[in-house]
């Protein structure tokens, strides 16, 4: 029921690189998707009910310490790095400890892109990995929640200074946090919360993962085509994302099930989830970017959905006093080990360079799906060597999720036919989570209720 999916170019980068990494999927999903949204969120907007708003997604990573939200991160960057180009280098920051210190990281950059051939760019990506930290020191700044607030409408920031006014127009800050379960209830309390300011974070609980048997294996190589030429679209010029016709029923059940959970849980959980309905179509919008389509398709608002509507969930059990939940993960297969080390030299790696990192033989490695194993001699007097190099044929055990590769296409252009196919995150853990057995309905009972 609170299982996200992974939807898209996104979800595809996340599927392939998930087994080598120690961490929870759903970490390195929700990373991209707030990197993502920081990337595009100087140009693209979406509109609903005549009302355009920012695709900005701030979220937090909560877990314990060693529980893997920095490899999420850094597994995040590894997908976003290249089909971004330079914007993670040079638009990242931290330490944004005061009102005042954000509105002026935003100015001097808007200063100092005012006249450069593509103007003003106010995009800034805030990634704070101790928060616990700043949220010790904000607590000595009256005005940090209020502009936080501003930032994450688009709202104009303005600073008084004794030299001259600041002045910022449709900010696009992204807010993205590693925090424990016990210094989120100790420092995002329901008051701060009542006041908007920290319910406009969609916070997910990582489970914990044990470590992979062999920590030589890198991330394998992600190719990212897809993702750039998004990111090229979304950024050619404005882009004013909406809710397609068959999307419309679902976005209304959306509305009501936000609404109606909001009245039945108590004030102190009810406070960090009203804006439920404005982060599934944020959330939406960034999907719908990534597929280069300015319309929100009844699959990107649901796969939306499922990721939101699991914030809901951990929101509830974080303010209950809950933990990191402890999920189950397979190691990485024989092929994917081999698969791994021959990308990491460039699709061809010499039999010294694969064996003695995976643990097998060379008959074994020759028995796999995938794996073209062949003999070579330089001239006709030099030794022979085994190369291993993969099958562009068959693409080993990724062919379990056969998805088709979007084009990118004009503004309006029909992507039906490009549509990703969702897979569950539970496709990577070795002990499917038990479904639940739904409760007998009772007589006017909230349908919603059951969601949580």
């Amino acid at each position: 029921m609170n299982t996200p999916v992974l939807y898209g170019p996104i979800g595809r980068a996340v599927r392939k690189i998930a087994p080598f990494a120690e961490t929870d999927p759903l970490g390195i999903y929700v990373a991209v998707l707030s990197m993502w949204s920081a990337a595009i969120g100087g140009t693209v907007t979406v509109s609903s009910r005549g009302s355009a708003r920012p695709v900005l997604l701030w979220t937090a990573l909560v877990a314990g310490t060693g529980r893997g939200k920095g490899t999420a991160l850094r597994a995040a960057h590894h997908v976003l790095n290249r089909p971004l180009g330079r914007f993670l280098a040079t638009h990242t920051t931290s330490g944004i400890t005061s009102g005042a210190s954000m509105v002026n990281h935003l100015w001097q950059q808007q200063e100092a892109t005012a006249e450069t051939e593509h103007g003003r760019d106010v995009r800034a990506l805030v990634v704070e990995e101790e928060w616990s930290e700043v949220l010790r020191r904000v607590k000595r700044d009256a005005s940090f929640t209020t502009k936080l607030r501003a930032a994450w409408d688009g709202a104009t920031l303005r600073n008084t200074t004794k030299e001259e006014a600041q002045e910022v127009r449709n900010p696009a800050m992204v807010l993205h946090s590693h925090v424990t379960p016990s210094d989120w209830t100790k420092y995002v309390g329901e008051s701060e919360a009542a006041g908007g300011s920290y319910n406009r974070i969609l916070p997910f609980l990582l489970g914990s993962v044990p470590m992979l048997d062999d920590d030589r294996i890198s991330l394998p190589k992600v190719d990212g085509g897809d993702l750039a030429d998004a990111y090229g679209w979304a950024t050619a010029r404005p882009r004013a994302i909406t809710l397609a016709d068959d999307a419309r029923p679902l976005w209304r059940i959306i509305r009501r099930y936000a609404r109606i959970l909001g009245e039945t849980l108590p004030e102190s959980q009810a406070v960090f989830i009203e804006r439920t309905a404005e982060q599934t179509l944020r959330t939406a919008a960034c999907l719908a970017a990534a597929e280069c389509s300015e319309t929100i398709t009844a699959d990107m608002l649901s796969a939306a959905f499922t990721l939101v509507r699991r914030s809901v969930h951990d929101t509830v059990r974080i303010s209950k006093g809950a933990t990191s939940p402890k999920v189950k993960r397979q190691a990485p297969s024989l092929t994917d080990r081999v698969r791994a080390r021959i990308e990491m030299h460039g699709g061809r790696a010499t039999s010294s360079q694969v064996l003695p990192f995976v643990g097998a033989t060379a008959a074994e490695i020759k028995a796999l799906p995938g794996i073209v194993v062949t003999v070579e001699r330089e001239g006709k007097t030099g030794r022979p060597r085994t190369v291993l190099s993969l099958n562009e044929n068959s693409s080993g055990d990724y062919a379990q999720a056969p998805e088709h590769t979007p084009t990118p296409r004009p503004a309006g252009a029909e992507r039906e036919q490009n549509r990703a196919t969702v897979v569950q995150i539970d496709a990577y853990r070795s002990t499917p989570a038990p479904v639940p057995t739904p409760p007998t309905p009772v007589p006017d009972a909230n349908p919603f209720r059951a969601l949580l």
